[in-house]
């Protein structure tokens, strides 16, 4: 007998409906077919065990199963209950009457528990494109799944919850997600705060100009003087997530499993900070088969390189296209899969190896030269592609012990929020562009024009500074972030000044 279900497969952020063919004739032997993975043929053992120990047989004929498409890789062990479900219905011990209406997958353990699988977002979405009544999947994924209006979603937690409910015996009730409720909730729940900030107010206004105009920032300063603790604190005052961008997010932390049963909507923007030992794989994303990296779990949202000259030079050359294109492109034999990329970047470095380099009361104990050399860790091109370069001093204590309330977060909140209204009404028209840093370069000659005296304290700068060639494009972005803040429809002589303090490592006599 011939029997068909549905279940799903994973490339990207995308998935891809897959029908599971279960054919049981005479003979003994069994065949799976269709591309699977050793995680997938390893499912004969678990199902076996898990009918066996619940009180169904499995059928001692020759059985044929097929996953198709048959030319597309199946991987990973949520094919389980599909597969079982197949077999049980093929072999006459249910019926195969409802099983074209639901899309199901699940891991399976010996005892028939139904364990958690990833990418159950992107599943729930084709489900609901290609028609199907809904979707059986373990309950820990379910409230996820339920993000999907216009799709039933049951979480089940056994083997024999699905037989009974495909059976008619046992009613199961669709989980009931209120996504806009969710959105609202989490919208603002930091752990973080700027008020906890004591002094630093230079680095706090050159974080809020990033946050306002999508900048890249890097914060360069002794150890103990706050880089990390002021890159914690960024989330909190970028824009808040609308919900096409915390569903876009949530899809790609549902594919790397990433989710745990609490959350069922990324509605914070992420804050990512891997170590400086990671892999090229591990940032940019890949292996065998391909999941995200950290650039798109930190898509949305921030992600913080701290000891950047630590990082391995290949790991961060490797970054650099997904900064300029904002996708990440991993390509495989076979197959191609992307992968969104669109984060701020953060990094923290110390000046030298010693740390204390232009300390204002530690003196540096490097050798002549190994400042710089320190620096040329990271190339060029990557330097290019940060806009703001500050240097982070420590706090004296007079300001460390003082009473006073810092600004919290909320207020410099409201500022980036009505200067990114302004971007968005001037790059409506722009596809993919929506704020400053990500001006191309005509629109930089058409929007961030500046009049005679700017042109000359600009042109004076870059030559009493030493400023490098590749710093005059950002200085302007910089600039017209700092005139959104301010409410200014033209940059200004005080917007351009404030945008040339942030290019401090383009200084050719910075480091010796």
């Amino acid at each position: 007998m011939l029997v068909k279900t549905f279940g799903s497969a994973i490339y990207g952020i995308k998935a891809t409906t897959i029908t599971v063919e279960v054919n049981i004739d005479q003979g003994i032997n069994f065949f799976m077919v269709g591309l699977p993975d050793n995680a997938v043929k390893e499912s004969h053992q678990r199902i076996e065990a898990a009918l066996r120990n619940n009180g169904y047989r499995f059928p001692g004929k020759k059985i044929v199963i097929n996953m198709a498409p048959a030319d597309i890789r199946k991987e990973g062990s949520a094919y389980d209950l599909p597969l079982a479900m197949g077999i049980l219905a093929a072999s006459e011990q249910i019926g195969d009457e409802h099983l074209d209406r639901f899309v199901i997958m699940g891991e399976l353990s010996l005892d028939g528990g139904v364990q958690p699988i990833k990418g159950a977002l992107p599943i729930a979405v084709e489900a609901f494109q290609q028609g199907f009544r809904g979707f059986i999947l373990p309950r820990a994924n379910a409230r996820e799944a339920a993000l999907v209006e216009g799709l039933e979603v049951y979480g089940v937690e056994h083997l024999q919850e699905v037989i009974r409910f495909l059976k008619g015996e046992e009613r199961l009730e669709p989980v009931k997600f209120d996504v806009q409720e969710e959105f609202r909730t989490g919208l603002s729940e930091y752990e973080f705060d700027f008020a906890d900030v004591k002094g630093q107010e230079n680095i706090k206004r050159a974080l809020e100009v990033a946050a306002a105009g999508g900048h890249n920032v890097i914060l360069i300063g002794p150890p103990g003087s706050g880089k990390t603790m002021l890159a914690k604190r960024l989330p909190s005052i970028l824009p808040p997530l609308n919900l096409q961008e915390a569903l876009e997010t949530t899809k790609i932390h549902s594919v790397a499993g990433k989710l745990g049963k609490e959350y069922a909507l990324v509605s914070v923007r992420p804050f990512r900070s891997p170590h400086h030992t990671i892999s090229d794989a591990g940032l940019v994303g890949g292996g065998t088969f391909p999941l995200p990296g950290e650039i798109s779990l930190a898509h949305n949202g921030v992600l913080f390189l701290d000891e950047l000259p630590e990082f391995k030079r290949t790991v961060l050359e490797v970054m650099r296209q997904p900064m300029e294109e904002r996708v990440v492109t991993i390509s495989r034999a076979k197959y191609t899969v992307e992968y969104p990329a669109s984060f701020m970047l953060v990094a923290a470095m110390n000046p030298c190896p010693c740390g204390y380099y232009n300390h204002p009361e530690k003196e540096c104990t490097c050798a002549p030269g190994m400042v710089k050399r320190y620096l040329n860790r990271i190339s060029g091109p990557m330097f290019d592609r940060i806009d703001i370069h500050v240097e982070v001093v420590p706090v004296p204590f007079r300001e460390l012990s003082a009473e006073r309330q810092c600004e919290p977060s909320g207020i410099i909140r409201q500022r980036v929020i009505a200067a990114r209204k302004i971007q968005e009404e001037r790059y409506s028209a722009s596809h993919g562009i929506y704020c400053n840093a990500q001006m191309t370069s005509r629109q930089l000659r058409q929007i961030c024009r500046i009049d005679d005296t700017s042109q000359t304290l600009l042109k004076n700068a870059m030559e009493k500074l030493s400023l490098s060639a590749r710093a005059y494009d950002r200085i302007l972005k910089v600039a017209r972030t700092i005139a959104d803040l301010d409410g200014s429809d033209h940059i200004h002589t005080g917007h351009l000044a404030e945008a040339i303090q942030y290019r401090s490592l383009d200084r050719e006599n910075w480091g010796g």
